[in-house]
């Protein structure tokens, strides 16, 4: 980041220990051209203090007029521990100023060691969710997963690759790595055997809705832990394939906990969705339906521990909406957004795939967790932020054109309904749901039974049907309320 002999004035936003120290790191190396003219800070108490050398100089909401009377040319946003909100909110206000911006390390590289200059970097995607880092508790997960033979679903995909990665970290025994897409499987498998040569690793391509495919795996293996990642996840196909949103989400599930219930399985986390909550499509009734496949099965006395865990996007998974804003950026736009008012739930890949892992350790069967996902964003706002990162301009360089809401989706997603509650668990970000409202679990069996049989006969229209009998929010037509409400 070298200033080539210009003197660059600064506004570090925030001044407690993250901007004291980008301030200090700055002043010990002038040869950068950073020269700190001054602090931002919401708390009222340091309002006209002197740190490290600088005034602070206002509040946050002030940007706009300190840069101008003080003729700041970049500011440095030095406030990890922030909400999202606030990030994107110092960002705008950038952004409407004309100055530049980046950013100071996260709190755990706070905490390892001073900030160094060289840290200071362009804002990231990532960075806009102003999300605190999540730290694993080494003991407990050591506990839990050293000498064990994990199995893990979907083990190619964005969170089943990432878990593969935790996982490796805690000395299994073996890591079985199944999933439908060898590509994929191959990739982590290459992975993990350069990063964790010591661990035993089993690649295994096959569908959890095959069920000789998956007495083979567990007769052979005898998996001890399971977290079942696979599932079919885009909503507006799955509304056009029905018959396999079932075959692998519904009837997948039940084999799966079947399996693991004959051979002695521990627990068996599965990843569920937003998307499940009053669902509007076939892809979210699916995952609630193996929501309640879960319940009924540890009402039945499964002794293997199941535990759902719900969470909402995954910002930059495969498949999901950044890569594609990133890929129409590099094309030249336009970026295509459904709707302006449509708004989800955000964390990376990596905090989500640690909170699962929490979560399975904190079950004891028949939970259903829900990750604290903090506020929803909205999607053109995100796709504006993209289009800047990328040093291009919204509606200027790259057009942002709405192209509607896609069938079964939803203008707002929520994380629970207003029949259920929740409570506070040990950990967090980690909630614990009380259902409620939900088909009686008698019924969930017989529904879940027809549903399959429809399924093997592709009989789309059937399914569909006895879908929308059995969850009422698929019956609200597109833009009703009811179906775009946030509970």
């Amino acid at each position: 980041m070298t200033k080539q002999g210009k003197r660059v004035r600064t506004l570090v936003v925030g001044a407690g220990s993250a901007g004291t120290m980008a301030a200090t790191a700055m002043a010990k190396r002038p040869e950068q051209g950073y020269v700190v003219a001054g602090f931002l800070d919401d708390d009222p108490a340091k309002l006209g203090q002197t740190i490290a050398g600088a005034p602070v100089l206002g509040t946050i909401a002030d940007l706009a007029v300190v840069a101008a009377e003080y003729d700041i040319q970049e500011v440095v946003i030095a406030i990890p521990s922030a909400s999202g909100h606030t990030i994107r909110e110092v960002v705008r206000l950038c952004e409407e100023t004309g100055r530049s911006f980046k950013i100071v390390p996260g709190v755990w590289e706070i905490i390892l060691g001073d900030v160094e200059i060289n840290q200071i970097r362009e804002l990231k995607l990532e960075d806009l969710l102003g999300r605190e880092t999540v730290t694993l508790d080494v003991k407990k997960m050591t506990a839990y997963i050293q000498g064990r033979v994990v199995l893990i679903t979907g083990a190619g995909g964005s969170i089943g690759s990432e878990l593969a990665r935790l996982v490796a970290g805690f000395r299994p025994s073996s890591i079985l790595l199944m999933g439908r897409g060898e590509n994929s499987v191959y990739e982590i498998d290459r992975e993990l055997a350069t990063d964790h040569p010591d661990v035993n690793r089993v690649p295994v391509i096959g569908s959890v809705a095959d069920e000789v495919a998956l007495e083979k795996v567990f007769a052979e293996y005898h998996p001890q832990v399971v977290f079942h990642a696979a599932a079919h996840k885009h909503v507006h196909l799955m509304e056009f394939y029905p018959d396999e949103a079932i075959k692998n989400n519904v009837t997948g599930t039940r084999r799966l906990i079947e399996a693991a219930a004959r051979y002695g399985v521990d627990r068996l986390v599965m990843l569920s969705t937003d998307k499940a909550v009053r669902p509007r499509g076939v892809m979210g009734a699916s995952k609630r339906l193996a929501e309640l496949t879960m319940l009924r099965k540890t009402a039945e006395g499964c002794r293997t521990k199941l535990i759902a865990v719900r969470f909402g996007n995954v910002l930059g998974s495969r498949g999901s909406v950044v890569p594609m804003f990133q890929q129409q950026v590099r094309l030249g736009g336009p970026v295509t957004v459904t709707h302006p008012d449509v708004t989800r739930y955000f964390m990376t890949i990596r905090e989500a795939a640690m909170l699962v892992l929490e979560a399975g350790f904190a079950g004891r069967g028949g939970e259903i967790f829900v990750l604290d996902m903090g506020d929803p964003i909205r999607i053109s706002e995100l796709a504006e932020h993209v289009i800047r990162l990328s040093g291009l301009e919204p509606g200027t360089d790259i057009a942002i054109e709405y192209c509607g809401l896609r069938p079964g989706e939803k203008l707002h997603e929520e994380l629970w309904s207003s029949s259920e509650t929740l409570s506070r668990t040990e950990y967090d970000k980690i909630l614990v749901l009380k259902s409620g409202g939900s088909p009686p679990l008698s019924q969930i069996a017989s529904t879940s039974d027809l549903l399959e049989e429809l399924a093997a006969r592709g009989d789309r229209e059937g399914i569909v049907r006895t879908l929308r009998g059995l969850f009422e929010d698929m019956s609200a037509e597109e833009g009703d309320e009811e179906s775009t409400t946030r509970g």
